[in-house]
């Protein structure tokens, strides 16, 4: 991961999901190159589909290929948000990758799509980072081997072709794919909802029938204890009926007996005045008879008025009794109406599961039969990935012999320079330098057979123009004469020097210092 990258920017949002969870196809990257020429910027183009939904946090990141999770990339630039979107519209975006922050080395590398949850949702193919070498390899081959190798260039470009354009269908089919499973999934999601609610609502009526259930038992027990209550009434006005016809029966006796008394009176009186004494004790007892006559009339007075109450209740209960049988029966009608239509919606349920089940097992057979095929792409590609192996090595094998070569042309440059200063320190050197500037440098005898001399051949009259002195300029390689101080060189060489103005730091690059003087205007 670069460092620097990391002071400038926040850090993007990453995750550890796996290569399993992520849609390489709802983003596609366009015009990637085979390799990018380090030292210069590069710019990403990328195409947004209508399966994604682009967002603030979106970034684009450079990964090592052999990558696992986002959290693996090397530089990464923030996604730019699209000002015109629309739900079906295809948007074209790219960004620029600076070249202070990309990799410096060989390595394959890919441009990777990640959204602010940090999951992947499109890949590149892969590239590198090496400048271009056909020019520095002179290859010798004859006519019959070009004719054999762009005949196999052509067929692995009609294979290559053949390969993308079936690649191509397979991620139409899988697309198709996805989306009738994900409509099936939405489709099992609401049958699901309608079940629950189903649920629900027959929860609700076994409440329901339960609590008129209770009410049904609290009525019967009331009505029970009610109908107690008239018997009880009932046994009390039978004794209280046999209480009154004993007291009629006992009250006919006494008049009987006062009837009787009185002709007893009468006969009495005529026979002896004596007796009246005892005529008014019977008197007195009859006034008392007559008053608990009319107790007893008011009380079953009384009585009977209960009876009349007691029995409008009764009547009343009764009523109330029908009409919660009544609720109860169309509660029930209710219920069973209901229990038809859950019965309907379970095996409508049933059938659905059915055909969703086998829809899949159709699905898991195409997906065979398309691994299969994916299989067999995967063993061509295997074997084009050899060839290509092959070359590489070959490839290296040049490189190191031209690195080789290189070194060799290092130590006899340095082996130059040392005979150049000691030319310079030479006594005859004011001589050499006497030489007019405008001479041609004659060529050596070695060099005269080739066609543009030997560029490490140096004539002592161009050595000595070219060597007035050793000072020279670490960074921009600028070359001073003998009579600059060295007050003055160590000015020039700190002028390159750009110091930041808000923290210690000091930076040699001018776009490094750039950057970090963005970082702090961002503060």
């Amino acid at each position: 991961m670069n460092p620097v990258m990391d002071e400038t920017l926040d850090e993007p949002p990453t995750s550890a999901v796996f290569l399993d969870n992520c849609h390489f196809s709802q983003v596609i990257f366009n015009n990637v190159e085979k390799f990018y020429v380090p030292g210069g910027d590069i710019t990403c183009y990328y195409t947004l589909t209508q399966h994604i939904t682009p967002r603030r946090k979106d970034w684009v990141g450079i990964f090592r290929v052999g990558w696992k999770t986002t959290r693996e990339y090397y530089t990464f630039m923030w996604a730019p948000f699209p000002g015109d979107l629309s739900g079906d519209s295809i948007v074209q975006q790219q960004i620029q990758f600076r070249a202070y922050y990309l990799p410096k080395d060989d390595e394959y590398y890919q441009f990777c799509y990640v959204d602010e949850e940090g999951v992947v949702r499109g890949a590149s193919v892969p590239f590198q980072f090496r400048a271009e070498t056909e020019d520095d390899i002179l290859v010798v081959t004859t006519q019959g081997e070009v004719e054999e190798i762009e005949q196999q260039n052509k067929d692995l470009l009609k294979e290559n072709k053949e390969l993308k354009e079936s690649c191509r269908c397979l991620q139409k089919q899988n697309l198709g794919l996805q989306e009738e499973l994900r409509l099936a999934q939405e489709k099992m999601k609401e049958l699901e909802g309608e079940v629950c609610f189903l649920q629900t609502g027959n929860l609700e009526l076994r409440r329901a029938q339960e609590l008129q259930a209770g009410e049904m038992s609290s009525a019967q027990m009331n009505l029970a204890s009610v109908r107690d209550q008239n018997l009880k009434l009932g046994k009390e006005n039978q004794e209280l009926q046999k209480g009154l016809e004993s007291l009629r029966s006992s009250c006919e006796k006494l008049e009987l007996e006062g009837n009787f008394l009185k002709e007893e009176n009468k006969r009495l009186m005529e026979q002896n005045g004596c007796r009246e004494r005892e005529l008014q004790q019977f008197k007195e007892h009859n006034q008392e008879v007559s008053s608990e006559k009319e107790q007893l009339e008011s009380r079953l007075k009384t009585t009977l008025d209960r009876m009349d109450q007691l029995q409008a209740q009764v009547l009343n209960q009764e009523k109330e009794m029908e009409n919660l049988v009544r609720m109860d029966h169309d509660k029930t009608e209710q219920l069973e109406h209901l229990k038809e239509e859950n019965r309907q919606l379970r095996i409508t349920l049933t059938e659905q599961e059915e055909k969703l089940e086998q829809s899949v097992e159709d699905l898991k057979v195409t997906e065979a039969s398309m691994g299969l095929h994916l299989q067999h792409k995967q063993h061509q590609n295997h074997d084009l990935t050899k060839e290509l192996e092959e070359k590489n090595y070959l490839f290296q094998i040049l490189q190191r012999q031209k690195d080789e070569i290189d070194e060799k042309n290092l130590r006899l440059r340095q082996e130059n320079d040392e005979l150049l200063m000691r030319l310079s320190e030479s006594p005859d050197y004011s001589a050499r330098v006497a030489v007019p500037p405008a001479q041609v440098p004659t060529q050596s005898p070695e060099s005269a057979n080739l066609l543009f001399g030997n560029p490490y051949y140096r004539s002592p009259e161009t050595s000595a123009v070219n060597m007035p002195s050793v000072k020279k300029c670490p960074l921009c390689h600028e070359v001073f004469s003998d009579d600059i101080g060295p007050r003055q060189y160590e000015d020039h060489v700190r002028s390159h020097i750009l110091d930041c103005p808000f923290c210690d730091e000091t930076f040699e690059d001018k776009q490094v210092y750039d950057d970090h003087m963005y970082c702090h205007s961002l503060e």
